[in-house]
This record gives C-alpha cells, structure tokens and sequence, in this order.
C-alpha cells in the first residue's frame, strides 16, 4: 500500500503548495553539514569520556536531535521525569577543502547544560537549556578522524557554575525536563574573511539581519536591507564587496544589489549593509508563508569567499489604538498557549521537521493565526517551522510566573538578547514577551532595549503579560492577563492564555462508553476538579463560552477594544495537570494531534481576521448511540440561525447563546443522518455539517503520515500511523474502544503511542483505539528498505501497510541535506486581502465628568483606560451610585462594565439616562467585561447605582497551580454592599461602516 503524505483531512493543500527552490549551488566559500548523524550515547559518567581515544563501541548509536530520556516522555509525570548525566560522543572526518579554514560548531539546544570537547580539548560550556550556542573549533582540529563528546546535565536543580544561581524557567511545572541533545546540530566551513553566526552568548557574534522598510502593501513595494556582521581573521587587511541577491520561492531572482568595495583590518569585525527598492513582492500573511532566500555574498577580486543564504519574508506590522495590523489590515490574536516543548509520547520535542510542520499546521487548520510559545523560547525548528506555515508567533526569553531581580533578571536579559539575534529574520516572531506575570517599567525598558539594538526594523512589539496600568502602556507595545479580558484603547491587549479545562478525547459524552460522567475525578490539592476531568461535549462548549468574551469585545466594538487572546493549549502535553492522569488534557487535539471536537468549535468561530468570514458549522459529538436515547444537540456555528435536520425531517432552529452556540434539546436518537442547517440574516443557507450513524465495527485501517519527501532512513525520521475501527463501508466507528496490536518488521523503532492505561500505553505495541482511532510512531533506522506494519484485533479484519524507508546519504558523520531545508510553504489563505477585516457595531461616547456620593477623588479611575485603577463606594453609604456627563447627547444602546470580582459576583445594578430607569437586573459573570442592553432613551446624565447587595451564587473560581493569587479579581477585598467599577463604557448604534 502506497504511503499518503500529510493526509488532505487533515491538513488541507499542503501537498499541492510549491517548495521554496534552492537556486544557489553549494559553492566551496562555505559549506554547511547537518551534524545529526552517527552518534553515541551512554547514560552514565565515565572519567576520560572526553578524550579521544575513550572506548565507547558499546555505547547506543543514535542520530540527533535525541532526547537521552524520551522514553519518560507521557509515561512519566513531568515531576518524575529521569536526570542526570549523559554524554554524546562523535566521530567525524572533513574534507580536504576545509583544511586551514573556520569551523564552527552549531547547536540549537541543549538541556539542561552541555560542554563540549572536541578531539579531548574543552571548547566552552552552555547552561541555560534555551538558546542556541556553538563554538569555533577550528584550532582544536587534527587532519584525518575527529571526536567530539558532549556531557549533558539536566538536573532539576542544576546551578550556574560561575554564580551557584538556578534557573528560574528550570521548573517542574511545565518546562518538560527532555535531556541531552536533544535539538539540531550543524557544522559550518568558512574562509578567514566571513559572515559571523548569530550565536552572541558563546561567540559575541550576531550574524546576517534582513529587513524591510518604506512599505507599499497595495503597490507590493518595499526597501529590502540586508547586514552583516564581517570578520577579519587574516593576517593582513582585506577588502572585498558586500552583494545582495533575492531569489523568491520559484528560484526567479527578483531583485540584486551591493555596497561599495570596503577594508576591514586584521582581526577586526564590521558590520556591512545594502538596500534597494524591491517590488512586486508577496509579503508573507496568516496562512500564507512566502518566504524568500536571501544571499549575501563576500567577493574578494570579483570573487566570492563567503555566501550565507537566508531564508525570511516581509511583512508590514502596527501595534496602536489596542488593535495588531498585519499589512495594514486588522487582525485579532487567536490562537493558542502552546507548551515550547510541544512533544509527542515516547519522543518528546525531537521530532524531524516535517512533523512539526503537521502539528503546527493544524494548529492553522483550525484557523489559529497565533502560537504564544509559554516561559521559554522554543527551538529553531519550531520558529521555522511558522513561517513556513504564516502563523504569527510570540517568542519568550525564559521565566516562570514572577518577575525577578539580581542575576535571575541577568540571564532572563541574556536568553532575551540570545534569542532576539537567532530568530529576528523570521517573520513569523511578531511579540517579544519580556515576562509570563509581568515585569517592573526598569525591567520592560531594558527588554525594549535589546530589541531596540538587536532588532530596530523588525516591526515586532515588545511587551509583557500584564502591563495593565496606563504608565505600563506608556512604555511596553502589548499587554493582557493570563485568564481574563482586558481592553485598551492605546497598547493591543490580548489574552496570554485562556480556556485551561481539561478533558480526554476518549470521552464523548455521559451516554457514550465508557460513560464517563462529566466532571468525575480525584480533587486537585484537595479542592473540587471537575472542569479538568470533562468530556469533550463540555469541554467544546466551554471553549466556546470562553472564546464569546473576547469576540464580543472585538475590534469594531468601540474605542477600548480586546485584541484577543490564546486558548491554552493545542496539543494535550506532558507538563503540570488538574485531571485524573499524570499530563495535561487542555489540548484541542490529543498527544498525536487527533482533534478533540474543541478543535472544530475554534475552526467554526476563527475564520476571520476579525469578524467571521467564512460561515461554518459543526456538531458536537457522533451520532451512534442504543436505540431508546435521548439527548440535547450542540451545533457551533457562525450562522446567524441553525435548523436541525434527522433524516430530512426538520427539528426545528436551535436555541441560540453565546453567540456560535446553537441547543436542540432532547433530541430522540434514529440512525441515520443528522444535518445542522445555517442560515444568514437574510434566511439564505450559508453553511452545513453532518453527522451520520456508522455501521458495526468490521476492520482495521491504516493510514501512514508521512513527510512530503518521504520517509528518509537517517535514525531520525519519523512516520506516524493512524488506526482506525471501520464498518463494512470503511466508515470510522466512533464509540469503538477495541484493543488493537501492532507487528513491525524492517528497519525502523517501535515507539508507539498513548491512551489511557498503565503507563498510558506509552512504547506498548498492544493499546487500544478511542473513539474509533488512534496513532502511533515509527522511528526509522539508518537501512533503507521495506517497513512492514500488521495491526490486529479480536473479531476484526486485519490490516497491513509498507511504507518504503528512502536512502539519507551520510559520509563521515557529515550530510547535506539540512533539517527542513526541503518542506513546502503554505500558501492556501492566499495574500492579505484588502477588503475590511470588521464592521463596527458601536460606537463609544465619552464622558465629560463625573460625580461621586463617595471616593469622589477616585471616581475619574472608572474610565481611564487603566485596569489596575477603579473607583469603589464607601461601605455604608446607602445605595452607592455614581453618575457621569456625557461629552454631548446621545442614545446610548449599551453599556460595559468591568467590576471587581467580575468572574465570581453578579450585582443588581439600575441605570437611568436623564432620570429614566434604562436598565435594571443582575449582572453576568463574565471574563471581564458585561455588556447591558440598555432602552433606548436621548441624554446626558448616566446614573449607575447598586440596587441591592452582590451575590456570589454559583460563583466561578478558579484554581492556579503556582500562585493562587493570579486569578484574583478583586472580589475578596470588595464587601459586597459596595459598588467597584474597574472601567466602565457607554455607546451608541453605529452607522453602517466597515474598516
């Protein structure tokens, strides 16, 4: 059975977008190896493991990246996760035409630390288990075979070895301890006269920066400059020109340009640069990742000595009036809070390229435009990874859930600085986060600092979660809380991570096997867990709950606008959890990136910059259930109404909340085909889903995912084998739970997969499907050949599949082909459209003054566009009210609040305009902000008063692992005979207009 590639159900197009060509031919001014290949590997520490001649014949043989602890990964709570030391030793032989040149060593990571020796000598130590370092290694060299031997250390507690200091990112929560190499690693050859590396904490050195100014998005004009930073290492002077040359993703040279010829003395570095206009560019979009190769070149005599080839987009981006432009069109952040070791079972974060570029792709596939890579920076892979995809991304430095001082705050400054300079051409990196629990104005000045001199043209924002407080947005370029709403008419201020239930994918619903009652599980540190133990109907509709906050405070809402905000997270992970297994279950998609029915709540509700574009529908849940059963009937939808269909009988249009929450109760059960119908406004069908019942389970079928290039035999590569139970049509059985056994002959390593069970079936070859599917991995080995995979079950018809694992040349621990290098860009969104990304449905009118019964001083704090202000009644006042002067007249539509403890209290509130009673009721519990109706009613004096005392019924608290206080709201410190308004907005009904 032939291989499929990236499946079009479940990552659309990928196979039809072109590859980026490689228009440069390898040329002998430098030459780049990937360095992954034929190590060796002992977990041990034996005395004299750096020296050449140690004997390590019966260590394991491995290619990199290779986690030395992966078998942990899933099967270990993260606080059990083994550490220690490991060494990697290898042998490697160069060509000749390296002889006398640079060499340098490349590595992308390393946890927790790692010094490296070459051929006995020491070549330097890495602590921070983040950023990239490398070494020059040239001078340690010996013609014919070479050693290299690296001693890892990933110890929790592991301490700097210059200040005693612990990393504060090093934490047990969720920074998965995956030890040893276990990212990429590159050998590059040079001339004495070249282009530095962007490695600054281990060279001092910053590299090649590509920017683009001076932008024309509709004429698709731009000026292009390339720098970089040159050294000297002859012993005389030498001078040379600096040329440019940019190839697009068809190998078409589209622009070419050069500096004047220039001398840079012995032993000095300079930095050189070219620009030009550019035109007819495709500037790089959400969902549309035109990259291009850029080459700067050093010629000595009309020569060429040195050329690095970098691959980058150009993309305009703004950061004002609380809204993010993406080639000035408007874009709110949806996405996801996604853990930087974003692993799989039994391999943790080192998988090939291409499966990054899957996982990450459904993350797009739901119409995500946003990764917020959480405390610390996440591998190059990764970064490349988005900007073949155009998903926009936010980069840490490294922390854990406070700001810090002293020599913490110092190697926060320099992961910063590291990662800024290894990942500023990227133009996916749209937000440098300083801080996950924000950061003192001394500490975000000097985080805007190093963006300012590693980065100035960049169009990134610098900032912090938090930044809250009118002087905060003086200085930081976006903010926002970890779980609430926050709006702002100056910074963008988006959510750094909301929606955190949990619930497994194997659980449907409470009438579905295995009957899993929602909420049901253990306490969490003794307090009540439910919400991290659902089933996926609840956990899909809650995400749709949470997700209703920010689109109702969407651009287009009013002058303080939400910015959006990321769904933590994507893919269930191996770090802290509240639910009954030992990993986190938040994940829209399981540990193999199988959607959970959250995944298609997001995908119906994100198709849009701004407003949604592209109406959708689905329904929760399948539709095989015991004949006698009856249920309530989810559709997420973006229609304006949903009619429910069984069997072409109509069910009547369901009951509509929360905007893309569409109910049909008590739904009796007959097999056949159920169809949710949306409509628009007008009554036109605009959108369909389907459910239809599926027969007796009949067989197995097995489907391989593989990378487009195919599966390479490097002992690295990575084939991922999807299960499914299927009736006699070859339809997915959505309640099957049978057991299914794998065999494998050929070259390649069983590393399997997960469900629930002893140790989750982690590296187990008998494990059960759930739902109807499951996957599993494959690891190839160093042959090519023939790899057979059987999969039984009792009472089902077997399967078979061969994958064909492809030759990977090496030669003397050196190979050519790069990580990556050859993975298709997305395309399918197509260009920034240039059509208005929102319509504005109101508008804010402002308040001239305001008065007060008490705390009059602090009345003004309710409406100046800082959430860390408010003004609060006296207790005992009476019936507190506070009133305020509209700037000129209006007939006012709606009012928002944000009021102390708005997550846990309701007040009951009366508003009057002009002395007429326009709203009186409780208010919602909300994630920040309420929106009240008001009657329609012409004034000037908006009157709010507490009509009663608050209540906190069915109070909705929530639970932080780390700092109880994080989730506070303000309701503890606020008696609830009191009126507290954190900020408050009146508006009117617009006019049509759309922007």
């Amino acid at each position: 059975m032939p291989h499929r590639r990236f499946p079009a159900t479940t990552l659309p197009a990928f196979l039809i977008t072109c590859c980026i060509a490689l228009p440069f031919p390898a040329v002998a001014e430098r030459l780049t190896y990937n360095f992954n290949p034929d190590w060796r590997l002992a977990v041990a520490d034996p005395a004299d493991a750096a020296q050449p001649g140690f004997d390590d014949q019966a260590w394991k043989r491995v290619t990199l990246p290779r986690a030395w602890n992966e078998d942990d990964a899933f099967a270990k709570d993260i606080v059990d996760q083994s550490t220690g030391v490991a060494w990697y030793r290898k042998r490697f032989t160069l060509p000749a035409a390296a002889r006398g040149r640079k060499v340098f060593l490349e590595f992308e990571g390393a946890r927790q630390a790692a010094e490296v020796y070459v051929n006995g000598k020491r070549m330097g130590l890495h602590e921070n288990g983040i950023n990239a370092f490398g070494f020059d290694i040239g001078a340690a060299l010996v013609d014919g075979e070479n050693t290299v031997a690296v001693r890892t250390d990933n110890s929790w507690d592991y301490r700097e070895k210059a200040t005693g200091q612990r990393y504060q990112w090093s934490d047990k929560n969720f920074n998965a301890n995956y030890g040893g190499l276990s990212k990429n690693v590159r050998l590059h050859v040079t001339d004495k006269l070249y282009q530095t590396l962007p490695l600054y904490s281990t060279l001092g050195t910053t590299g090649v920066y590509v920017y683009a100014r001076d932008f024309d998005i509709p004429g698709r004009r731009a000026t292009v400059t390339a720098e970089s930073q040159v050294r000297n290492e002859y012993g005389r002077p030498r001078t040379f020109t600096y040329e440019v040359q940019i190839v697009d993703r068809d190998g078409k040279r589209v622009a070419a340009f050069s500096s004047p010829a220039q001398t840079v003395a012995p032993g000095a570095t300079a930095v050189v640069k070219a620009s030009a206009p550019v035109k007819d560019l495709h500037f790089w979009s959400w969902g549309y990742g035109y990259l291009y190769d850029v080459a700067t070149i050093l010629k000595v005599d009309g020569k060429p000595v040195d050329r690095v080839v970098t691959r980058t987009g150009f993309r305009k981006t703004g950061f004002a009036d609380g809204m993010v432009k993406l080639n000035d069109r408007v874009i709110q952040m949806k996405g996801y809070a996604q853990r930087t070791s974003n692993e799989w079972p039994a391999i943790g974060l080192s998988v090939p390229a291409w499966l990054s570029d899957y996982s990450n792709g459904l993350a797009l596939a739901s119409n995500a435009n946003l990764i917020r890579w959480m405390h610390i920076t996440p591998w190059k892979q990764d970064v490349e990874s988005l900007d073949r995809l155009g998903l926009m991304q936010a980069l840490p430095a490294g922390d854990s859930e406070a700001d810090v001082t002293g020599r913490r705050w110092e190697q926060r400054i320099e992961a910063m600085r590291d990662a800024i300079v290894y990942n500023r051409n990227s133009p996916s990196v749209i937000f440098y986060e300083s801080g996950n629990r924000g950061v003192s104005e001394p500490h975000m000045l000097e985080m805007k600092a190093l963006r300012d001199q590693f980065d100035p043209h960049g169009g990134r924002a610098s900032g912090s979660r938090e930044m809250l407080s009118a002087r905060l947005q003086q200085v930081a370029e976006y903010g926002g809380e970890m779980l609430y709403v926050n709006k702002s008419a100056r910074i963008p201020m988006w959510a750094m991570e909301y929606s955190r239930d949990e619930g497994a994918r194997k659980f449907w619903d409470e009438l579905t096997p295995p009957f899993h009652k929602d909420g049901d599980g253990p306490p969490h540190k003794g307090q009540d867990a439910s919400v991290y133990n659902r089933n996926q109907d609840t956990h899909a509709i809650e995400n749709v709950k949470r997700w209703y906050d920010y689109w109702r405070e969407r651009p287009g809402t009013g002058t303080r606008v939400s910015s959006g905000g990321v769904n933590i997270i994507f893919s269930d992970s191996n770090t802290h959890h509240r639910g009954a297994e030992n990993y986190r279950r938040s994940g829209e998609v399981d540990a193999m990136r199988i959607p959970k029915d959250g995944y298609y709540a997001h995908q119906v509700m994100w198709d849009g910059w701004v407003d949604v574009e592209k109406p959708r529908a689905h329904i929760v849940g399948h539709w095989n259930y015991q004949p006698g059963t009856s249920k309530a009937v989810t559709v997420i939808s973006s229609a304006d109404k949903v009619e429910l269909r069984l069997n072409g009988k109509p069910l009547g249009q369901g009951r509509q909340s929360e905007r893309f929450l569409f109910t049909f109760d008590d739904v009796a059960w007959q097999p056949g085909e159920l169809k949710a119908v949306g409509f628009d406004a007008a009554g036109k069908q605009v959108c369909e889903a389907v459910l239809a019942t599926v027969g007796t389970p009949a067989a197995l079928k097995l489907t391989p995912i593989v990378s487009p290039s195919g599966l390479r035999a490097d002992g690295a590569d990575l084939a991922l084998v999807q299960v499914e139970v299927v009736d006699a049509q070859g339809r997915r059985n959505p309640v099957a739970l049978d057991a299914v056994t794998f065999d494998v002959e050929g070259p390649a390593e069983w590393r399997g997969g997960i469900a629930q069970g002893p140790d989750n079936h982690v590296l187990a070859k008998t494990l059960p499907v759930e739902g109807g599917v499951n996957r599993v991995l494959l690891r190839s080995a160093t042959r090519a050949g023939k790899i057979v995979v059987r999969a039984s079950a009792p009472g089902l018809a077997g399967a078979v599949l061969t994958l064909d694992a492809l030759p990977s040349p090496q030669a003397n621990g050196l190979s050519t082909r790069l990580s990556g290098a050859d993975l298709p860009v997305y395309l399918e969104r197509g260009p920034t459209p240039a059509t208005p990304s929102y319509k504005v449905t109101r508008v804010a009118v402002l308040p001239a003054s305001v008065e007060a019964g008490s705390n009059a001083a602090d009345a003004a704090n309710s409406y100046d566009d800082d959430e860390t202000t408010k003004w609060v009644s006296k207790p005992g006042e009476g019936a507190p009210a506070i009133t305020y002067r509209l700037a000129q007249p209006a007939t006012l539509t709606e009012i928002a609040l944000k009021l102390s403890g708005w997550r846990e209290r309701s007040y009951p509130l009366k508003i009057s305009v002009d002395g007429e009673v326009v709203f009186s009721g409780m208010t919602p519990k909300s994630l920040g902000y309420v929106t009240l109706p008001l009657a329609p009613r012409r004034g000037s004096a908006v009157k709010v008063e507490l009509n009663g005392v608050a209540e906190e019924g069915n109070a909705v608290k929530m639970t932080e692992v780390a700092n109880q206080a994080i989730v506070d709201t303000g309701a503890n410190t606020t008696p609830k005979g009191v009126l507290s308004i954190v900020e408050i907005e009146f508006y009117q009904a617009a006019a049509p207009a759309s922007y």
